[in-house]
């Protein structure tokens, strides 16, 4: 009822535009999904498409391919949100959902970690490099791997995030694409807690870089008063 407000049992293309990018995906990937819900193209989704088209926004939420084989794989409902609201998708994670690296994997991947001597539990993208280069993907592909996985956009990989790292990688290997989002279920149960405030995340980094640069200078000046006087 949301998107057919007249109740035809038909959803349009431009209602679906805008109830779709609530999903948070690229126009790339709900163009994709349009493209295989839309069976006959003529730009109207029956009731049965829409739900085609719902799923398949489900099955890229959760790092899935896009494509009708997806279709019959268990996936969590979609998840929409207003866009109005400041909470981001990723901000729904709740800490209930699991993780998508399973303990054995996390354990191989913990070990190449540590093989590539961390600096503090962190390693630097000049160390992780040659270990993503290594698994000969395409730069691009490669790029979207370091961007999703440094969550906290540190130019660092922790334990956690290199191992969502290396998740994507083995996932790519496998022929699977390279989300462009991070799906809720490869958050690191370690970064969920304070992605639950996304509408605030962009505020923090400029306001303080603000503060920082207005504090040197009164700090400066205060310093030197004593010595002048």
């Amino acid at each position: 009822p949301q998107v057919d407000s007249a109740n035809t049992g038909r959803v349009l293309a431009s209602d679906a535009a805008v109830f779709l990018k609530k999903s948070g995906l690229t126009d790339l990937i709900l163009g994709k999904i349009w493209d295989l819900a839309d069976t006959d193209g003529k730009g109207i989704l029956n009731k049965q498409e829409f739900f085609v088209a719902l799923r398949l926004v489900a099955c890229a939420q959760n790092g899935l391919d896009v494509s009708l084989s997806s279709l019959n794989l268990p996936v969590p409902p979609p998840r929409f949100t207003d866009t109005s609201s400041p909470l981001l998708l990723s901000g729904t994670v709740s800490s209930d959902v699991p993780w998508a690296v399973k303990l054995e994997e996390k354990a191989k991947y913990d070990a190449i970690f540590d093989s590539l001597n961390p600096v503090n539990g962190l390693l630097s993208g000049d160390k992780v490099k040659p270990v993503l280069l290594n698994s000969k993907l395409p730069v691009d592909i490669l790029g979207r791997v370091w961007e999703l996985s440094d969550i906290d956009h540190d130019g660092m990989l922790d334990r956690d995030e290199f191992a969502v790292a290396m998740f994507l990688v083995y996932c790519a290997l496998e022929k699977e694409p390279v989300p462009m989002s991070l799906p809720a279920a490869l958050v690191p149960p370690s970064k969920r807690k304070p992605i639950s405030v996304p509408g605030a995340m962009p505020l923090i980094p400029s306001s303080t870089k603000e503060s920082h640069q207005s504090l040197p200078p009164v700090g400066i000046l205060a310093a030197k008063t004593p010595l002048t006087q």
